[in-house]
């Protein structure tokens, strides 16, 4: 008779979770997961996905006045807020459908139900009670959207899960943060007529992405009507009467609106779970501390996704799952390389990167040289569209390798994805010269871009 009830024990079914539970499964190991809300976790249900889709139907509008540049008369366009809402919703909810046929498929047992850590081998159903044993427990309970508990009036405001279901569009919105959730939802809902304030604390929006990058998305969503304070903060929501709100920000200023939309970040979902409890060491954050394996300091215990507080990406959290998966049920020891994961940022213009920002390269490469190019696409040059394109390439002088990749533009996270293959693989800035162009296209500057513009550990301009 088996010592425990289930070989693995998945708490948490988002993305990274349930490639987990699957390919264990698919190894021949008896596996259950428990999700306390719907299959397919932030990224499926309240995340990337639902987001995405908001911003394809933002960029309409943008679409219908540069249509005019080439003869087409759009006049007759109208948005209805419901319908994107609603068919949004109806994917979400075919996605987790997927999500769940996947786990019957691949005999995995679904508990629908919050569990949480009884001790290293143990895990309790917070609805029924009941508890069951495992040899291995995997955390992927990923993380929760925050709000700032010392501000009054906070509880006023909305956060990003709450933008998907709205009732109806707000006519305005003020958005507290300056990081990449904030500037998405600053395009949704700029692209789609809503008067939009970006209020932030730091000098500069984007912070951790190349300063290049950071100044050209800010100018250009400045540009294109999105207002962005920097240096401020939120110090006060009041209810003004018909679901309006007043806004005092630290500069004095105050700004009325319909919603007030707090995107400060998120934190792991490591509370009540029992985990410090059962000798799970959490960071001063609240993640679960994990080695380069996944392994927490109990050695029953693995955590993988944004629990970790690691890099805090989905396809992230499904490579952590296939590598603890191979190490543990396949007998592979395999840790996932966090070094160069490309990101994008889905603001106006739209953001890729890959590897070290310039000012990181300063630092931990020493002499560098930075190529780097601006113009207008040619498709916006019809349309009489203003927003310009920036691509930008660090290259480690010494060695010659391309260590960063930074575009913003509006194929910038297509672009990324290749980009983040010759990264990743280490070649040299001669390889991607000695690369032909394909034209006419965005995308040839990468290959084009001749002459540095910063040379060693020089300033950059």
């Amino acid at each position: 008779m088996p010592q425990y009830d289930y070989d693995l024990f998945v708490i948490g079914a988002g993305s990274g979770g349930v490639r987990a539970a699957r390919l264990a499964s698919k190894a021949g190991a008896r596996v259950a997961i428990a999700e306390q809300v719907q299959v397919g976790g932030t990224c499926v249900l309240r995340g990337c996905v639902p987001k995405k889709l908001l911003v394809y139907g933002a960029e309409f509008g943008q679409a219908f006045r540069d249509a005019k540049g080439f003869g087409w008369t759009v006049e007759w366009a109208r948005f209805d807020w419901a319908t994107l809402r609603d068919h949004v919703q109806a994917e979400v909810n075919r996605l987790s459908g997927l999500y769940q046929k996947n786990l019957d498929a691949a005999s995995v047992e679904m508990i629908e139900d919050r569990a949480i850590v009884v001790d290293p081998h143990r895990v309790r159903l917070t609805g029924d009670g009941r508890e069951f044993t495992a040899e291995r427990i995997l955390i992927a309970v990923g993380g929760h959207t925050t709000r700032p508990t010392d501000i009054p009036g906070q509880e006023l405001g909305i956060t990003s899960t709450d933008c998907f279901t709205l009732e109806s569009l707000p006519s305005s919105v003020v958005i507290a943060g300056g990081g990449y959730i904030a500037l998405e939802f600053a395009n949704i809902f700029s692209g789609l007529g809503v008067e939009t304030t970006v209020v932030y604390r730091g000098e500069r929006i984007l912070r951790g992405f190349d300063h290049d990058i950071r100044a050209h998305v800010q100018a250009d969503m400045q540009r294109t009507g999105v207002h962005i304070m920097c240096g401020s903060t939120i110090t006060g929501v009041e209810a003004i009467g018909e679901n309006r709100k007043l806004v005092t920000l630290s500069n004095s200023m105050r700004i009325e609106t319909d919603h007030v939309l707090w995107a400060i970040g998120r934190e792991p979902n490591t509370n009540g779970m029992g985990l410090e409890a059962a000798g799970v060491r959490l960071t001063a954050r609240g993640a679960v501390a994990v080695d380069e394996f996944s392994r927490s300091s109990v050695p029953s215990i693995w955590a993988i996704g944004d629990v970790t507080d690691r890099v805090n990406l989905t396809p992230v959290a499904i490579r952590e799952a296939v590598a603890f998966v191979e190490t543990e049920f396949m007998g592979r020891p395999t840790s996932f390389d966090h070094a160069d994961v490309a990101s994008a940022v889905f603001s106006r213009p739209a953001v890729g990167s890959v590897g070290l920002t310039e000012e990181q390269a300063r630092e931990k490469v020493g002499k560098i040289r930075v190529f780097r190019t601006n113009f207008r696409a040619m498709k916006n040059i019809l349309a009489g569209n203003e927003q310009r394109v920036l691509m930008k390439l660090i290259v480690a002088a010494d060695s010659d390798r391309v260590v960063g990749v930074h575009i913003a533009g509006s194929e910038g996270p297509e672009l990324i994805q290749l980009a983040a293959i010759a990264v990743k693989a280490g070649l040299t800035k001669a390889q991607w010269d000695a690369t032909c162009a394909v034209h006419p296209t965005a995308a040839e500057e990468l290959v084009l871009m001749g002459e540095p513009i910063a040379h060693d550990n020089e300033a950059p301009a």
